[in-house]
């Protein structure tokens, strides 16, 4: 079966910067419902229309086309008194933005003293990334999945 819209595909997958250094890898699988319902991203889903299971693709992306330019406005110092818990580099928390309302998800990168540094932007904004992937399996979309706009089971999302 080829990849087309409302299709479930599983795909391997490793991504690597812009010096060849391998930053994520798939150690299982994953799926996601292909045709447009941003579940993966807009390039690798263009380069994986039509392929078939055992093809693959090797996609280089500018950070506008991957996970985003770095915004300077998403990185924050906070002070520690600040943190309902101890603290330490590479945690992740949720906190709503004051200015949108938004719920943003950041990570803390650094803490010196009592300054904490927290981050918002996704860990490879502003990256070239190169994205190689091999599809492992497509199939039909069930019309749960069609309704939700995501994968259920056991490589995608469950309620």
């Amino acid at each position: 079966m080829q990849i087309a819209k409302n299709t479930v595909v599983t795909l391997n997958y490793e991504m690597f910067d812009a010096t060849g250094k391998q930053i994520d890898k798939t150690e299982e699988p994953i799926e996601y419902l292909h045709g447009g319902y941003d579940n993966v991203l807009p390039l690798v889903e263009e380069a994986l229309e039509g392929k078939n299971v055992g093809d693959s693709i090797d996609v280089t992306m500018e950070a506008e086309d991957a996970f985003g330019e770095h915004d300077a406005d998403l990185v924050r110092e906070e002070e520690k008194s600040s943190f309902p818990m101890e603290v330490e580099a590479g945690m992740m928390f949720e906190a709503d933005d004051p200015e949108t309302g938004e719920v943003l998800l950041f990570r803390v990168t650094e803490i010196e003293g009592n300054r904490v540094v927290v981050d918002a932007n996704h860990p490879f904004a502003g990256m070239v990334i190169r994205f190689v992937g091999t599809v492992a399996a497509v199939r039909e979309a069930s019309e749960e999945e069609l309704e939700h706009g995501h994968v259920h089971g056991e490589h995608g999302h469950d309620h």
